[in-house]
């Protein structure tokens, strides 16, 4: 089923007819077509083993697309220009501690820049203010084995601003989080002025932050429009084994 796609304005991402088999033969995706508005918040949705994986990677040149294209602001993704991409796609994984590495907070925000050629003041000012974005700032000579997992997750968000990406590309946010951390990593994002696709399986995540969802199930695009009406299917949902918390009605739920 598919509810249309939401895009208004000018795409910064196009995936056009994306195909992708891994090496023992194993077909990921199926000609995945997707474009997303620069300023758009958008959610990947799928039941495990759906492709969203397979899809994100394609994104930043990690894997190299079978068949079909990705474009990112303009800029078509390929072994030649994969570093370019990298700086326009900027991805949070789901384990902090997969970013993290460094001696210091600061040390890891400004490892991306300085591997740019970023020095001096014009560094550090990109460091303070990817830290300050994230409500980080005052944490900037610790040791980041030393913060809370919420703290180390809002780090490596402040890593990837740090490189200042056209999409902020995030998987699974909300994962492991108490609730206090999961509402303060939704207020920051909801501040952000950029691109976001956000992988996830927390489907209530997905209605605050995200006004339009995409459901990927099985290498293709099943479903793609206002995440109200997606989750809102109950037949859609229970097709591709997604669920909703007991008692949750995305439409009767407030947005923020």
């Amino acid at each position: 089923m598919d509810l249309g796609p939401a895009v208004t304005g000018s795409s910064v991402l196009e995936v056009q007819d994306l195909a992708y088999a891994y090496p023992d033969g194993h077909q990921a995706l199926y000609g995945v077509n997707l474009q997303i508005a620069r300023g758009e918040r958008v959610a990947l949705l799928g039941p495990n083993g759906a492709g969203k994986t397979t899809l994100v990677l394609h994104l930043n040149g990690i894997l190299e697309a079978g068949h079909g294209s990705v474009r990112v602001a303009g800029t078509t993704v390929s072994r030649h220009t994969t570093a370019e991409v990298r700086r326009k796609v900027g991805l949070v994984f789901q384990d902090p501690d997969d970013q993290l590495f460094m001696p210091t907070v600061a040390d890891d925000v400004a490892f991306g820049p300085a591997n740019m050629g970023l020095r001096g003041p014009e560094l550090a000012k990109r460091v303070a203010l990817a830290l300050d974005q994230v409500g980080m700032g005052e944490h900037a000579s610790r040791p980041p084995h030393h913060l809370s997992f919420g703290q180390r997750r809002r780090v490596a968000v402040a890593t990837v601003l740090a490189m200042q990406p056209e999409i902020l590309v995030l998987d699974e946010p909300s994962s492991n989080l108490d609730p206090a951390s999961r509402r303060e990593l939704a207020d920051i994002l909801l501040g952000l002025d950029i691109t976001v696709l956000m992988v996830t399986h927390d489907l209530p995540y997905a209605l605050e932050l995200c006004p339009r969802s995409v459901l990927l199930s099985d290498g293709v695009v099943v479903a793609d429009g206002a995440t109200t009406d997606v989750l809102g299917d109950e037949v859609l949902m229970g097709a591709h084994r997604l669920e909703l918390p007991f008692g949750f009605d995305p439409r009767t739920t407030r947005r923020r």
